[in-house]
Parts: structure tokens; sequence; C-alpha cells
């Protein structure tokens, strides 16, 4: 195994000292037995007992104080007011298709749940944003990294449903060497087909000012540049320095701020390199000021490899808010360890209101053995419903989308949240 593939050890990674583990009570709200076995799907506070009720365990819960939420810096607050209630459908899957609109179980996962989520903000949910802007990077993010070149025809069609299911911002392609990324030499294309659709963002990345100006003869109307906190990583994608990069992209936001043309800047390996291992915060804080000082209305903060943790994603996220408005940052998870979720989930407490993802995860770091794809929009977006957080995404819609892509790729979704839907699909079916 080259050094170029190995993966981080857990012993270079850092860790979050600072927070204190608390235990909670798992005697109440038990699961049936036909709940055992559901994982994720399971809700805790099903089945109460008279002796330790559901209201009991959230007062001893509620006495609880989380060490780090205090030392937390004085940011935008986005809070959910003590009386809102989660919106809660239960709309059927009709046979063989997949529902437009999102299916939740029926009240035996929520019976002990209402009140313990309207009291909830109260403690960890009082700051999350109501409304979340979700960035599709699938068509560009995902698809690059595909083995086979996937035809103009499909990537677009791809997009004009991703568009149908609502979402605001869809990265579109990348105008870059075909030499270099190959399954993105239609990128004229593609911009072409698209560029009048309505109703969402579709800005494409671009390395230099050559790639500016072509986007831009193609028809973009916003696009995104993309630096590294780590230095190995910078010179093995894109064959220069930080500080080479940083010039570069200099130029770019330059041209584009005379055209009045959005740009947004992306900050890759801001937890850990496939070569260097760990990247200490400051220098992801570092690069990340000089985009926003530049000129790019947004930063991501890319995981490229996607081995986050709470305890990495917090001291990192923590020192880039010293120096970047938090309203003006975003965050971008691969879901190599199966960390995603819950880092978005801390990244929404610490006030982020905008997440990067890919329909049904996909993609991946061509450079890192094992770094699976990007975390699945559906996945997210199932997420932010159920607490209560709007993203003006319909969940089935996103969910067909998915199913088209999967189909042309001949491979099962990479999202849990589609196959899940996808069983239950089947057994409606059969009833």
């Amino acid at each position: 195994m080259s050094s170029l593939e190995e993966p981080i050890s857990l012993d270079r990674l850092p860790s979050l000292s600072n927070i204190d583990h608390h235990r909670f009570s798992s005697s109440a709200c038990r699961p049936r037995g036909e709940d055992l076995g559901m994982g994720h799907r399971w809700i805790e506070g099903r089945s109460c007992s008279t002796s330790n009720s559901c209201e009991e365990d959230f007062e001893e819960y509620n006495r609880e104080n989380f060490m780090w939420w205090k030392q937390r810096r004085g940011t935008s607050r986005r809070g959910i007011s003590n009386g809102r209630t989660l919106s809660l459908g239960r709309n059927q899957v009709p046979n063989g298709n997949i529902s437009d609109s999102l299916y939740l179980p029926d009240d035996q996962y929520n019976s002990c749940n209402y009140k313990y989520t309207m009291d909830m903000p109260n403690k960890l949910l009082r700051d999350i944003p109501k409304y979340v802007k979700i960035v599709e990077v699938g068509p560009r993010d995902g698809l690059q990294n595909e083995k086979n070149i996937v035809p103009t025809s499909i990537k677009v069609e791809l997009i004009r449903k991703l568009v149908s299911s609502g979402l605001a911002v869809i990265e579109a392609t990348s105008f870059v060497s075909p030499k270099w990324v190959p399954q993105l030499s239609d990128a004229k294309e593609v911009m072409e087909a698209v560029k009048n659709l309505e109703g969402t963002r579709l800005p494409v990345l671009t390395p230099n000012l050559k790639g500016f100006e072509a986007a831009i003869a193609a028809g973009a109307k916003e696009i995104a540049v993309f630096a590294s906190a780590s230095e190995s990583f910078s010179k093995s994608n894109i064959n220069c320095s930080i500080e080479e990069s940083l010039t570069r992209y200099r130029a770019v936001t330059h041209a584009a701020q005379k055209l009045s043309i959005p740009v947004r800047g992306y900050v890759s390996c801001v937890i850990g390199c496939p070569v260097e291992g760990a990247v200490p915060p400051s220098k992801v804080a570092y690069v990340a000021k000089e985009l926003y000082d530049m000129g790019c209305f947004e930063i991501s903060l890319g995981d490229t490899i996607g081995v986050g943790t709470l305890g990495t994603v917090l001291p990192m996220l923590e020192a880039v808010m010293v120096v970047v408005p938090v309203e003006k940052l975003a965050v971008h998870f691969h879901d190599t360890y199966g960390q995603s979720l819950p880092n978005i989930l801390v990244s929404l407490q610490m006030g982020i209101s905008t997440v990067d993802s890919s329909v049904s995860g996909l993609g991946g770091c061509p450079y890192a053995k094992g770094a699976s794809g990007n975390v699945a929009t559906e996945d997210v977006v199932y997420m932010l419903n159920g607490l209560g957080i709007k993203t003006n995404v319909d969940l089935g819609k996103l969910l067909l989308a998915g199913e088209f892509i999967n189909k042309h790729l001949g491979r099962q979704s990479g999202s849990k949240t589609a196959i899940a839907f996808s069983r239950k699909t089947a057994d409606a079916s059969k009833i």
C-alpha cells in the first residue's frame, strides 16, 4: 500500500478533551420485542412503564449540562421556539412506486416522543436553524469519481430530476482539464443544456482562469474554487502548493467580481489527509479566511476522506468560526466511517445552516483508499425532516432521482433511507 493510499490510523487523529460524557437513563421506554434490531429506525420512547415514564426520564436528562456548550462563542442564534412541534405526516406508499411525499411510520414509533421533541430545544436543539440550505453535489462531485463515463443526456436528466425535487443549489459540473477528469469532459454541453432551468442555482467548479472563462462562455452564472488545508493533498490533487492555489483563485475571484459572478470557496481535507494524517484546525482556519477575504460568499468545509468525528469536527469548526462568520460557512462530509449525520447535527448546533450532500451518496476520494462517497442527500433530508427543519425538498421526488441514476449505474443506492423506502415499497406491493 502506498503512502498516498494509506488510511489515517486512529492514533493520528486529534481528540476533543473538553467534553464531559454523561450517563443517560436507559431503563425507560424500552422497545418491544418486535422493535429489536431496528437500529436507527427505533425511537426510544415507544413504550413507557408506569413506574418510569418518559416525562421523568426527560426531567433527569434536562438537569444535565454539556460543558462544551457553555464554552461556545457568541454566534448567530437561530432557535426553535418552545411551542414548536414536528410536522409528521403519515402518507401511504402506493404499490410499485416511491411516494412523492414523505412516508413516516405510524404513531407507534412516536407515541412518547412528542413532549420530548417539544421540550428538547431547551437543550441540544435550541440553536439549530429553522431552515437548512442543501447544496447538491452529486452531478459533479459524485459523477466525477465514476469509473465509466456517464452520458451527457443522463447527467442532464439527473439534474432536471433534482431540480424538480426542490433543491435550491445543484453543482452541475466542473470546467477542469479533460485529461485529468475525463468524466466531466462534457461540461460545456451539460451547462448549455441546463443553464436556463429556473428555481435552482447551478454553480460549476473552476480551477483557474481558463476554466472560469470556459464556464462563463457556456452560460454559468455561479462558480466555485477549491483549496486544500493539506499541503501534500494540494500538490497531489491540483499540482501546486496551497499558496500557489490561493494566488490562482485571487485572479479568478477578481475576474468574477468584474462580471458580478458569485464565487463559492471549498476547503478540502479539513480533518485529515491521506498523506499527512490529521490536519490542524489552525491550517483550516487560515485557508478558509483567505478564501473569504478574497470574496467567496460562502466557504464549504470538506472532510474529503470522511475521517471526522464529533471530537475532531468541533475544534475545527470553532477555529474557523473565529475568522469567518458562521452564516458564511457550510459543511461537506464524506461518509467513510458512517459519521456524517452526527457531524452534520453538531454543525447545526454550532449555527451552520448550509449542508453539502450527494444524491444516493455518489462520490468518493480517488486519493484515499476506502474513502466512500458523500453523505447521501436522502439521508440528510430524512434527518432534517425528523427535526422539523425546513429544506423545501420533496423527499419522494429526490428518491426518484436517486433511483434514476442508480438504475443507469447498475447498483444499489448508497442511501440508507432510499434502501429502507424501497423495501417498504416492495413489502406494500405484496399486500
